[in-house]
């Protein structure tokens, strides 16, 4: 039960459902409000296929590739700390949005949910990174199907957060959401520095 709720917490943080509302709201904003929620459903619908995809093919990959479990701990912590480093100082790079010229590309687009939303805003690089730590951890059936329903739980919330995104950005405002960002993003720092400490001590127990 820990597993799962660390897990949530990470997979929430990382996802960001908050801070992802004012960015949809700017990428849609000359949709109508029906297109604007198929946008948000099929865009949910899309990352919780690529993530899913990925937690199921996640360890086969690393085994394939030749990746220990403990070399990926301490990469993947070192993504995620850059990730938070990007969410404290609300900077948007690579790792959680897109480049310049993707957000003018993007605009010109009447259907953003396949790109930019679901790829990189949703099921981005710390996403996915998140999503085989999930599956590299779980071991049995019901391990699995718990952090499946982890999964699912924090996509859910993604997608309630898309279809109210309007109403959180009127009501918090850009400000707001940058406050929430930044402390996600202090608890993110930590909980990546503790992966690269776990990922050490599992290369070099002694």
């Amino acid at each position: 039960m820990e597993g799962w709720l660390h897990s949530f917490v990470v997979m929430f943080v990382v996802i960001d459902p908050i801070g992802i509302a004012p960015m949809f709201v700017a990428l849609t904003r000359d949709a109508g409000a029906a297109h604007q929620r198929a946008m948000a459903v099929r865009a949910c619908a899309l990352a919780t296929t690529i993530l899913l995809v990925f937690f199921f093919v996640g360890d086969v990959l690393l085994r394939t590739l030749g990746i220990g479990l403990s070399a990926f701990r301490i990469a993947g912590g070192l993504l995620l700390f850059l990730l938070a480093i990007d969410m404290v100082f609300a900077r948007q790079s690579g790792l959680r949005s897109t480049t310049t010229r993707e957000q003018q590309e993007a605009e010109h687009k009447r259907d953003v949910s396949v790109f930019p939303l679901a790829f990189p805003l949703i099921a981005g690089p710390g996403a996915l990174t998140t999503t085989l730590f999930m599956s590299a951890g779980s071991h049995g059936w019901s391990a699995v199907t718990g952090m499946v329903l982890v999964l699912l739980a924090v996509l859910s919330l993604a997608l309630l957060s898309l279809l109210s995104a309007p109403r959180i950005v009127r009501l918090m405002g850009e400000t707001g959401a940058n406050v929430v960002s930044r402390l996600f993003g202090l608890i993110l720092a930590a909980l990546a520095v503790q992966y690269v400490l776990d990922g050490v001590r599992s290369a070099y127990p002694a």
